[in-house]
């Protein structure tokens, strides 16, 4: 019987064992550099659309102060003899012009359903891009109040007691004044509430790039 070379086998069995984890080692690094390589794009592509919300609120701040301006010149006229409310008929038109927000959430929403979030490892910055996105809910639904005043106010009121012909001859044309002024209380209201909501989401936005740009 042919005697085993015990030395030789271990140390064969040895070179496939140190083979075999440098092997996972590798495997393990190209893993954790792939996975910091998407990481860091899906950062990148998210830091570009919080950048892009930002704007959008930006511009929704300079809307809503528009109106609420317009509101506060035209709003002690109305109900009243004062000869400048038929000058207002374009200004108060103006005001009508519903201001939306639909923020760039592609990005946050591919993390969270392919399972990538978890790829984010740091805490604070975890927290603080799910503290962002939740706000927006509370955004929407302060957003959403403009569209229920006029969806269920004034869209009735601008078919039921509007002339638009005595429009056309320069005249003023809105009829119940009384009911009208109530409406654009209404609207002031609401957009008071969207400036708030706006002020909160810009606030938001410049914190968590604060964020990103320490990372």
């Amino acid at each position: 019987m042919k005697k085993i070379n015990w030395q030789y086998t271990f140390g064969e069995i040895l070179i496939v064992i140190i083979g075999i984890t440098i092997a996972f080692s590798l495997n393990k690094c190209a893993e954790v550099k792939s996975n910091d390589e998407l990481k860091d794009q899906y950062l990148r592509n998210m830091k570009l659309d919080i950048e892009s919300d930002r704007q959008t609120l930006d511009a929704n701040m300079k809307s809503i102060g528009e109106k609420l301006h317009t509101l506060e010149v035209v709003m002690p006229l109305i109900n009243t003899n004062n000869p400048e409310k038929f000058k207002s008929i374009n200004k108060v038109f103006s005001v009508f012009n519903l201001i939306a927000f639909y923020p760039k959430d592609i990005t946050y929403q591919t993390m969270i359903n392919s399972g990538d979030y978890k790829l984010i490892n740091d805490f604070e910055m975890k927290s603080a891009i799910e503290t962002h996105y939740s706000s927006y809910k509370s955004i929407f639904k302060d957003y959403e109040r403009q569209e229920i005043i006029h969806r269920d106010y004034l869209g009735a009121y601008l078919m039921n007691n509007v002339d638009y012909d005595a429009m056309r001859r320069g005249e003023f044309g809105f009829k119940d004044e009384k009911l009208f002024k109530n409406i654009l209380q209404s609207i002031m209201g609401s957009l008071i509430i969207k400036k708030n909501a706006t002020e909160r989401g810009i606030k938001s936005c410049d914190s968590l790039l604060v964020i990103f740009k320490h990372y």
